[in-house]
């Protein structure tokens, strides 16, 4: 419930993994979305914690002043300032944090601490049209897997998530084992696009209730791929898109199908879809499709607001600061923070 209303710029900052970022939100409206990404990386086929880190001290400061300078205010304007708390990489976190917590310091601002699993569902709340409460939220990333059931901006419960593996990291995966560079996922997309889905069958687990598990998945992809090419040492090369195609299917079935059964359970016809992994064209397709068949108001934010941004991180700083929750100076990043 909100306790007051009051016009304020946000200053919303997200470092959880290895994108530096900060946004500007006034009155609920994103001004400005800067990203800074890091291709350090890509050497070593993954994010390495202490390059992150350290990559993120660099970015962090141009990143503010680059989004002030887009949202066409100054540093004087700002009235709070919104951080990504948790989870994420606790060295990355500590970046941001201390930024955050430095810059409020200094301008004598209020802090807002936000949980960045539940930014991605409030992202959301950017643009037009918005889901309406209750609905459902499929959250998907490479390190999360979960079906949100989403009563109020911050009355969310978890409903459904993975057992093991999230959905992300299963495609990630199955690019190291393809040979693809890192980050391979967005390569999955792009080849699948050109392959047919039903060259390969992979199975499907068979988990009860609404929770998922992709652990076995990555198993049949490696053993698949390691068995053909015995036979064919061209394997992989002769039938990419083919065998992103049928990989991709696969995981967004397992997806939607858990998806369909919540809203079934919970009667629910708001659907939305966040996260890193919601970027995959196959998804938003899926996702499209079945709301049709189904009768569903689906919901899919844009490419900008899927990946991690700090526009999701400025959004729910500003329905935290009407609300008038806010952090003390003494507050630390956490690794691992409930939902």
């Amino acid at each position: 419930m909100i306790l007051f209303c009051k016009v304020a710029v946000i200053l919303g900052i997200e470092s959880s993994c290895d994108e530096t970022s900060a946004s500007i939100c006034a009155d609920g409206v994103i001004l400005s979305n800067v990203i800074a990404n890091q291709t350090i990386h890509e050497a070593y086929g993954g994010v390495v914690p202490e390059l992150a880190s350290r990559v993120h001290q660099q970015n962090i400061v141009p990143a503010v002043q680059q989004s002030l300078l887009n949202a066409k205010v100054s540093k004087n304007d700002v009235d709070a300032v919104a951080f990504t708390r948790g989870p994420g990489l606790l060295g990355s976190l500590l970046v941001g944090v201390s930024f955050a917590k430095a810059f409020a310091l200094a301008r004598n601002l209020p802090l807002i601490d936000i949980n960045h699993m539940q930014a991605h569902v409030l992202a959301h709340f950017i643009d037009d049209p918005k889901p309406a409460f209750p609905f459902l939220c499929l959250t998907v990333s490479g390190g999360h897997t979960q079906i949100v059931l989403v009563k109020d901006y911050f009355d969310m419960e978890v409903i459904g998530q993975t057992t093991d593996d999230a959905a992300g990291e299963a495609l990630d995966k199955t690019s190291k084992i393809l040979g693809l560079p890192y980050p391979g996922g967005p390569l999955i997309d792009k080849y699948a696009r050109l392959g047919n889905a039903d060259a390969y069958r992979f199975p499907e687990p068979q988990i009860p209730g609404l929770d998922f598990s992709f652990s076995g998945l990555k198993t049949a992809i490696l053993y698949f791929i390691r068995n053909n090419v015995k036979l064919n040492p061209d394997f992989v090369q002769d039938n990419l898109a083919d065998i992103c195609a049928s990989v991709e299917k696969r995981v967004v079935t397992i997806l939607l199908n858990k998806l369909k059964k919540a809203a079934q359970q919970y009667h629910i016809k708001d659907i939305a879809l966040a996260g890193g992994v919601s970027a995959n064209t196959g998804l938003r397709q899926g996702l499209k499709q079945m709301g049709d068949d189904m009768g569903w108001n689906t919901f899919i934010p844009k490419f900008e607001y899927c990946t991690d941004n700090a526009a999701m991180i400025a959004i729910a700083g500003h329905y935290k600061y009407l609300k008038g929750e806010f952090a003390r100076q003494d507050i630390a990043p956490l690794a691992r923070m409930p939902f």
